[in-house]
């Protein structure tokens, strides 16, 4: 057997399983949530609120959490998408859902390159919110997946 053969008979047993999906959304959600709720606290202080915690290991400790439930969340996506590639790709919220993501992905590396939290200026809070508003818009598209 081929190692393609051998993937898709491995993607067809993992859709097979009545509880696997379900085990990889709530995954899913963990990290999603893991992601967002460390990445908020970042960034409301970033914002100006809670000006007693020191932003540097307020930063160290949230952005370590969020990369974490990133990485789960992309796991767990990664491993439901290649479940329904087809369907998926043909779904607009799906397609939307990855155009925000790499809207993300770059607004987060402009925000770091130019050292937004060093320097808590107007570009740095203008970024935060955007950040806000397109992880906002991510979860929104990924909920309407289901019914598109």
């Amino acid at each position: 057997m081929t190692q393609e053969a051998e993937l898709f008979d491995g993607l067809r047993r993992l859709a097979a399983q009545p509880w696997l999906y379900p085990a990889l959304e709530i995954v899913h959600i963990v990290g999603i949530a893991l992601l967002l709720g460390s990445l908020v606290l970042v960034e409301l202080r970033v914002l100006g609120l809670g000006a007693a915690l020191p932003l540097p290991p307020l930063a160290r400790f949230g952005l370590g959490l969020s990369l974490a439930g990133f990485g789960l969340a992309a796991a767990s996506g990664l491993s439901m998408f290649a479940t329904q590639p087809a369907e998926l790709l043909a779904n607009p919220s799906f397609r939307i859902k990855l155009g925000l993501l790499a809207a993300a992905g770059f607004n987060a590396a402009l925000f770091h390159l130019r050292g937004g939290l060093v320097r808590s200026d107007r570009v740095a809070r203008a970024q935060t919110v955007l950040s806000l508003g397109i992880w906002l818009a991510v979860i929104i598209c990924g909920r309407w997946i289901a019914y598109v």
